[in-house]
């Protein structure tokens, strides 16, 4: 009988991107005159217990103290939290909803704030470890509860020591807390998280880095809201790039390398590329490079790039005819989209579609030659695999045919090969 999977999630810096008691001390000391020094002050008491290079119960004693804070700041802490849960979690709450029964936070934060952020996605509340608060009756916080275990250093470890949990036990989070359950033996794997902070302590001892959730489901063969994380897409920069162009697809996710030349170590892998105005590209290393979805041009592609060879390989470019040296984001802007959606809107060589993303279905992207019949091989296939089309969208150029199809969420991945194996196929694949 194969055991039940039980997932262990921290809160702090990994279901959000923030720490919360420093989040709340900003809220809570907004008026004080010496409020910079006393965040400084938490945020080093935060990182030191994080590193594992002093206690937890003492940096969490000390944090409180500092705070100052009572109910009515908590209430303002909730909502700010609300809009900062992790990007990766944010986007897979399906999966939460799916597996309630597996999930646990557990968590050095507290219950009052993590219960109401974390119930927005179907966790269950009997499922959430936490401190708990010590108010006065005009609701000013003073301190916290002594006895729960999670106030204590290396109280993750003894939480689920009296948990006695059956399975097989993942944990995911950012600190030293959550790997100490690794070294205790207490789970099975524990999965450094690095979508908001990376702490070098933590990461060579992990068993996987997860730089998202995506990576995490994806590792484990679970559900998720893409089909491929995108710290796995790696995305080439050529050239003198404004950082802004840079910045905006790292903050998306994508693995980022910044080169002054196509290296051959990156022809076989690359699935995006960025160049600079005035760089060119290699025909033979162009033509090898057949993981590559798009290329954008900071300036006019023509004579820079082969764009048939493009074409033919079914990569998309987008360049800027009007060469505007001020529009800074404009090309990483439209490479983005067209990774998310699909959306080939303004580009240089293929069909111009734009669309809509479409919840709870799957999106399947087919690029072929322009040639008459292959749509409907292509419907004919899904009826064959009783595939439920929520959307369909077609449109062609002298060369291309770029379809895209929603998909309801049930299908055979049988269906992926026999469509990849379609007659005049250029590239084919799962967007989400």
């Amino acid at each position: 009988m194969n055991q039940k999977n039980i997932y262990i999630i921290d809160f702090d810096s990994t279901f959000t991107q923030v720490e919360a008691l420093d989040e709340l001390a900003r809220i809570s000391l907004k008026k004080h005159p010496e409020k910079e020094a006393i965040f400084k002050k938490i945020e080093d008491y935060t990182n030191l217990a994080m590193e594992g290079k002093l206690s937890f119960g003492e940096s969490l004693a000390q944090r409180v103290k500092l705070l100052e804070a009572s109910e009515d700041h908590l209430k303002q802490l909730i909502t700010r939290l609300k809009k900062k849960v992790s990007a990766s979690f944010s986007r897979n709450a399906e999966f939460f909803k799916k597996h309630a029964d597996e999930v646990l936070i557990v968590s050095g934060g507290f219950k009052e704030f993590i219960t109401p952020v974390v119930s927005q996605y179907h966790i269950k509340k009997e499922n959430i470890y936490a401190n708990t608060f010590v108010t006065t009756g005009d609701g000013k916080i003073i301190d916290y509860d002594h006895a729960n275990p999670l106030s204590e250093e290396g109280g993750k470890v003894k939480l689920m020591q009296q948990l006695n949990l059956e399975g097989n036990l993942y944990g995911i989070g950012d600190g030293y807390s959550d790997f100490q359950l690794r070294e205790s033996g207490l789970i099975k794997k524990f999965y450094a998280f690095t979508e908001n902070i990376s702490r070098e302590s933590i990461v060579k001892k992990a068993d996987h880095i997860t730089p998202s959730f995506d990576e995490f489901l994806y590792v484990n063969n679970l559900p998720r809201a893409i089909s491929y994380p995108k710290n796995r897409i790696l995305c080439l920069v050529i050239g003198e790039v404004d950082p802004q162009s840079i910045a905006l697809l790292k903050k998306d996710g994508f693995s980022i390398r910044h080169k002054d030349s196509f290296e051959e170590k990156y022809v076989a892998d690359v699935h995006m590329m960025l160049l600079a105005d005035g760089e060119k590209i290699e025909l033979e290393k162009l033509k090898r490079a057949v993981k590559l979805k798009t290329l954008g041009y900071l300036g006019q592609a023509k004579n820079k790039v082969d764009l048939a060879t493009c074409t033919a390989q079914g990569v998309v470019v987008f360049d800027d005819l009007k060469s505007n040296p001020r529009n800074l984001t404009f090309i990483p802007k439209r490479m983005i989209d067209f990774m998310n959606t699909g959306t080939t809107h303004l580009s240089n060589n293929f069909p111009n579609l734009q669309l809509p993303r479409i919840d709870k279905s799957h999106r399947l992207i087919h690029i072929h030659q322009n040639v008459p019949g292959i749509m409907a091989k292509v419907n004919t296939i899904f009826a064959k695999h009783d595939i439920n089309i929520v959307a369909q969208f077609l449109m062609t150029n002298q060369n291309i045919g770029y379809v895209i199809t929603d998909i309801n969420a049930q299908y055979d991945k049988q269906l992926f090969k026999s469509l990849k194996k379609i007659e005049h196929t250029i590239k084919f694949r799962v967007l989400y």
